[in-house]
């Protein structure tokens, strides 16, 4: 159902409504930093307000008379509440959950907006530049959602709680014997070699007329699945946002989430030529396990996958792209 505006003249994307039966909730998020969320979550909740703020996301301006309000902090780990709001005041709280800020972002367009508008719950589908399809759990839906337009580029920053993370198996290993496999393979990589990591306009021409020299260009390639970056999101719908992905960590900073030591990975997800890869900062509890990752290492991990779209960054985005 596409649904439009005409008080602000706005076609929004295609949204698919959840019951509150469909919808997942975030108890398995808040699990991820707590064992003890009967505790825990409800003192975080009270120490958020005496320093919270109001996120504009894509508005211009926040006001404290709309029916429901986002609050947030400015800290790498944060919660974000939602209360609903009666003659500019908080009225009752309608859902919180955990979230993680991160520098990283694509160009997208939202394709469809899958949400429960009882808990302010949406996990969008959006397709990159490339085409790629990704969906991510929505940290500013209550901020954002009268906003979103349809064929729109939005530049959209990626982040992620891991609900697992480790060292990806080094044993997977794929050996490729089949000869024209073996031959576009040796070809592709000595002719973008050749052309100083650049893809020439006359690729396929090239690879038909590439020819072997020596007998061990075509020997078995044998390939490292444990060095490959992948994404796979779930199958559920309204759970899509939950994935499974590897790849490989280019930055690693501690940071801390209510006294609770937090890792952040840097993580390479998608990595294709011609397409911009697709980074994401993965928070993760600081355990023996996950201190062991290091820069460079080739990581596995099941993540809650989540995006923001602010303002400031389309902003700041364009003009990177026009200079």
């Amino acid at each position: 159902m596409t649904i439009n505006y005409q008080y602000k003249n706005i076609q929004s994307p295609t949204k698919v409504a959840l019951s509150d039966e469909q919808s997942a909730g975030h108890a398995d998020h808040w699990r991820i930093l707590t064992d003890d969320m009967s505790n825990d979550v409800p003192e975080w909740l009270q120490k958020m307000i005496e320093h919270a703020a109001m996120p504009k996301g894509l508005n211009n301006n926040i006001s404290a008379k709309d029916s429901c309000l986002l609050l947030s902090e400015d800290q790498p780990c944060h919660i974000n509440q939602v209360l609903a709001m009666k003659d500019g005041k908080p009225e009752c709280f309608i859902n919180a959950y955990p979230c993680v800020d991160s520098p990283y972002g694509l160009h997208c367009k939202i394709e469809r907006i899958i949400a429960n508008d009882h808990s302010h719950d949406a996990v969008l589908r959006l397709r990159t530049a490339d085409g790629s399809i990704i969906y991510a759990f929505d940290q500013l839906y209550t901020t954002n959602r009268h906003l979103y337009q349809q064929d729109t580029s939005y530049f959209v920053n990626f982040s992620a709680w891991a609900h697992e993370i480790q060292l990806s198996e080094q044993n997977e290993v794929v050996m490729v014997e089949d000869q024209e496999s073996i031959r576009y393979h040796r070809a592709f990589n000595d002719i973008v070699a050749a052309n100083d990591g650049q893809i020439p306009d006359d690729l396929q021409e090239q690879i038909s007329n590439w020819q072997p020299e020596t007998k061990e260009q075509m020997a078995p390639v044998e390939i490292n699945l444990g060095h490959m970056c992948a994404y796979l999101f779930g199958d559920t719908l309204g759970q899509e946002d939950e994935a499974w992905c590897q790849g490989q960590v280019l930055g690693k900073q501690e940071t801390t989430f209510n006294d609770k030591s937090i890792l952040l990975f840097d993580v390479v997800i998608l990595r294709e030529q011609d397409a911009d890869p697709f980074v994401v900062r993965i928070a993760a509890l600081n355990t023996p396990e996950t201190a062991t990752i290091a820069v460079h290492d080739y990581v596995q991990a099941n993540v809650w996958l989540q995006a923001a779209i602010y303002k400031e960054n389309q902003q700041a985005s364009a003009q990177s792209k026009a200079s």
